[in-house]
């Protein structure tokens, strides 16, 4: 049996591709063997591109594989691959470079290399396609969360990002196609969907009169189905109808990830974000009256050049007001061809990495705060795997409630993918405890919300 190492590097989106991509060699009967230890006949990595260092650490793993294992095809996919195909095809040993499209046509590929070993740059111009790259995955290795791609690229162009460049324009998936990929999950085990995408927000831009919440509406329908969470979405895409179904869908989780990136006006606009601090701050409002308890997480970028230390304070002012349940602090890092990285005024390293400190403190604290909230009250879980931080038969499982709060408790490996009422004893920064009220073999039509 022919056999295939995989090696993903970089988001959640290239994580949902490579399963995809397995998909194609399991559906020609490959076997997939560990990448790190095993010799596999062809190895595929799926590259990222949102820093310099991403590129590194693919050039890394690339030469890892070719190391490995010099007579097997070597296969490179995702955004660095799209951007520099020739900067790869430059690596003794590299057999295939195929971008962030014309993924099925991979196994093609692979026989072609096989049959001619002679080097394949399958990469095309990604900026003038306009059409979803339909790659189907039914089954997850994790049994509780199954992520559904349902949008490609970004046209947001932020002067920080190289993402445009290597993902093109926003590309909405077929809503019938998402949906019956919904249903193919459900029946393959899974209570709970995360959608996802490069700018999953602006699903339905490119559609005609359909958008993201009429596919919520639309998924909400399906039976067996019992959390939808968002992966991401911009507060400049939450409208009202969007706050609608999150108020009235019982399937929504009471969780939203929405970037905010700089707490600051002026940072904003230099950074080409599309909202104001008054306009995000009024949205979060409006979540907060639609989704009561809702846990709002976000990214932060710190150090953006010319942010002054005034910018900066009053930022951590206006994020400490807001009261996310986590934020997700990213010191600015230079990302090659971008307008942000030929921007004056660079912050110094130093600079930066302790404004990067006191927001991660800022982070936990109100991390911490939120969970506290929920002490003495019984949510729904479903536990995902066993506690990694504990002995193996220890008997303590982990998973989240659909508020996001990680919980550890006692039970054991038959409460997988089923949802638990679970009381909340301690809150923590990173997880809490808590202790086993029932399983819920039938599940109910709605989740267990706070309090129930």
């Amino acid at each position: 049996m022919p056999s295939v190492a995989l090696h993903t590097l970089g988001c959640k989106v290239n994580f949902y591709d490579t399963e995809a991509i397995w998909q194609l060699f399991k559906n020609e009967g490959y076997e997939q063997v560990d990448f790190d230890t095993d010799k596999a006949d062809v190895y595929l990595i799926n590259t990222c591109h949102v820093t310099n260092t991403g590129d590194k650490k693919s050039r890394q793993v690339i030469r890892r594989a070719i190391r490995r294992n010099p007579d097997a095809v070597i296969a490179v996919t995702g955004c660095y691959a799209q951007t520099s195909p020739a900067e790869i095809l430059d690596i003794p040993g590299v057999d295939l470079v195929i971008g962030t499209q014309d993924r099925e046509r991979m196994m093609d590929y692979v026989r072609q290399v096989q049959a001619e070993r002679v080097p394949v740059n399958a990469v095309r111009n990604i900026m003038k396609t306009r059409e979803f790259e339909e790659l189907d995955v039914p089954d997850f290795a994790d049994r509780t969360r199954a992520f559904l791609k349902i949008q490609e690229g970004c046209n947001n162009f932020c002067t920080f990002c190289i993402i445009p460049w290597s993902r093109g324009l926003s590309r909405s998936r077929d809503p019938q196609s998402v949906v019956a990929q919904a249903r193919k999950l459900v029946e393959a085990g899974f209570k709970e969907i995360v959608l996802t995408g490069i700018h999953t927000g602006g699903y339905g831009d490119d559609l005609d009169r359909y958008k993201l919440s009429d596919l919520l509406w639309d998924l909400d329908k399906v039976d067996g189905l019992e959390r939808i969470r968002i992966s991401s979405i911009e507060a400049s895409q939450i409208d009202e109808d969007m706050i609608e179904v999150l108020n009235k869908s019982s399937k929504m989780c009471r969780h939203l990830h929405v970037p905010l990136q700089a707490g600051d006006d002026t940072v904003l606009k230099r950074m080409r974000r599309k909202y104001t601090t008054e306009e995000y701050a009024a949205t979060i409002r409006r979540l907060h009256e639609a989704m009561p308890g809702v846990a709002i997480t976000t990214d932060v970028i710190v150090g953006f050049p010319g942010e002054s230390e005034e910018q900066f304070e009053a930022g951590y002012a206006y994020m400490k007001e807001l009261g996310f349940s986590e934020m997700h602090v990213f010191p600015y890092s230079k990302r090659t061809g971008t307008p942000a990285a030929r921007m004056e005024e660079q912050v110094d390293e130093a600079v930066k990495n302790e404004r990067v400190h006191r927001l991660i403190d800022l982070s936990e604290t109100m991390q911490l705060a939120y969970a506290e909230q929920y002490v003495g009250q019984t949510l729904g879980v479903i536990p995902e795997r066993e506690h990694k931080g504990s002995a193996p038969g220890s008997g303590l499982m982990m998973g989240y409630t659909d508020n996001y709060i990680q919980v550890v408790f006692q039970g054991d490996e038959s409460m997988i993918g089923k949802l638990c009422r679970v009381e909340i004893t301690e809150a923590g920064v990173n997880e809490s405890r808590g202790r086993l009220v029932e399983v819920v073999q039938e599940q109910p039509a709605r989740l267990e919300k706070a309090g129930a």
